[in-house]
């Protein structure tokens, strides 16, 4: 069953129009027709369920659908906040696609010391552009029933002081303790308690991050005895987290 997003506007008292790009895929690009089931689901809101509605008309403007029934959407009752430092190349797209898949609330993308990429105002405004439309598109693939946000860019510090009012912040790292010490910190945390997790670029974190890092509560956590990628280790991370909040 196909899923959409949009705004609360959209919701009249006969049904859901949905409109802009949408409408053309609906009609042109899936060719579905009156009768068929859709799942819609509200953009840009902290509402977390998703309508089942069959559609009622189609024109070249708007569709309408109408609600069959309203369930409870699949989000974690943890919020997931993920802090990736600026990887090279198109990583990030790929980073996206799947932390979206795989639960993540929010996405702040974090200009660490050792990034490569730097973004000036132009460029950080369409990338964040592009990004949020990577979510968008996510989020419809793995049935979420909130759009993830992409954050502006952040310092370091920025990022530290964004995540210090989180419930639980955690920082992979190749100096962290034993395995035994990172599935403690995990099986502690509790339904409904925020987490922050704070991932390198390429070339990890300076010294001087890990300071304050830890200073601003971040527990550092170990993946493994091997050392990852900075587009897998948030991915992994994120799993874990997953396998272990889901109920």
């Amino acid at each position: 069953m196909y899923h959409f997003f949009v705004d609360s506007e959209a919701f009249l008292e006969n049904g859901i129009q949905i409109r802009g790009e949408d409408v053309n895929h609906i009609k042109n690009v899936l060719r579905l027709k009156c009768g068929e089931q859709i799942i819609i689901s509200r953009k840009n809101s902290t509402e977390e369920e998703d309508y089942y509605c069959n559609i009622t008309e189609i024109t070249d403007d708007y569709v309408m659908a109408h609600i069959d029934w309203t369930e409870a959407g699949r989000e974690l009752n943890n919020k997931i906040y993920l802090f990736q430092g600026l990887p090279k190349s198109d990583k990030m797209e790929l980073i996206i696609q799947k932390a979206v898949e795989l639960g993540v609330h929010e996405i702040i993308p974090v200009a660490a010391r050792r990034s490569v990429v730097k973004l000036d105002n132009k460029k950080e405004e369409s990338k964040i552009k592009r990004w949020q439309a990577i979510s968008e598109s996510a989020a419809k693939q793995s049935k979420r029933s909130i759009i993830p946000k992409i954050s502006q860019v952040m310092t370091f510090k920025e990022a530290a002081s964004y995540a210090a009012g989180m419930d639980v912040r955690l920082m992979p790292y190749e100096n962290a303790k034993g395995i035994a010490e990172t599935r403690r910190i995990i099986s502690e945390i509790q339904k409904g308690e925020s987490i922050a997790v704070l991932i390198g670029p390429e070339g990890g974190f300076d010294p001087e991050e890990v300071e304050i890092a830890e200073k601003s509560g971040f527990h550092p956590v170990t993946l493994g005895k091997r050392i990852l990628r900075t587009e897998t280790a948030g991915l992994m991370m994120l799993s874990v987290l997953m396998y272990n909040l889901e109920e």
